[in-house]
């Protein structure tokens, strides 16, 4: 993956991630689930402006914003669009690929379906902590890497994005139709 696939719109960025796939620390999983965040709507962290949680969100494209949601999960996000514009994808849903028993260890479930199936859920699955806010998902040690062959055709489907109040209208929320492994079923076409 280059730098450029993230230099650009954020909705583009939402929807082309999806079927690519997401690694680290001995695991990996495809993108089945995405929402995308713009400092121009109230729903994203970078409404607010720059400020020292924000700063990664405003950085260069292609590194990763975690942050904690509910006071308990680690979330994952590409920035994306020039450096300056506050926007990022959340990654939302994986479909577990290599490392599933570790992922089983991770989390303490054994049904596949449910290992990735929510942005916390991935997070935990993958190993990933807020300690690696900042990092380069080119470089790694998070990499977010191109589709696989089997997943360059993906139909992708908009819907409204979830567990939010602000924005929620939005038709941001992007998913792999018929996919198992979402956090929620998607409902209309992109």
């Amino acid at each position: 993956m280059k730098r450029a696939f993230y230099d650009r719109p954020v909705l583009g960025v939402a929807q082309d991630v999806i079927g690519c796939v997401v690694s680290h620390a001995g695991s990996s999983g495809v993108i089945v689930e995405t929402e995308a965040y713009h400092h121009s709507e109230p729903a994203s962290h970078a409404f607010v402006g720059l400020t020292n949680r924000t700063r990664v969100l405003f950085g260069p494209p292609g590194y990763a914003y975690l942050y904690r949601s509910y006071g308990i999960h680690a979330c994952l996000n590409a920035v994306c669009e020039p450096e300056g514009v506050g926007a990022a994808v959340l990654i939302r849903a994986l479909e577990p690929v290599e490392g599933i028993e570790l992922m089983r260890a991770r989390r303490g479930l054994e049904r596949v379906e449910n290992l990735c199936s929510g942005p916390g859920k991935l997070t935990q699955a993958l190993g990933i902590g807020l300690e690696l806010n900042g990092s380069d998902l080119i470089r790694g040690p998070i990499v977010i890497a191109r589709r696989q062959s089997g997943w360059r055709d993906v139909e992708v489907v908009a819907s409204k994005r979830i567990g939010i109040t602000k924005a929620a209208e939005l038709p941001w929320r992007f998913s792999a139709l018929g996919s198992r492994y979402l956090s929620r079923p998607a409902l209309s076409r992109a």
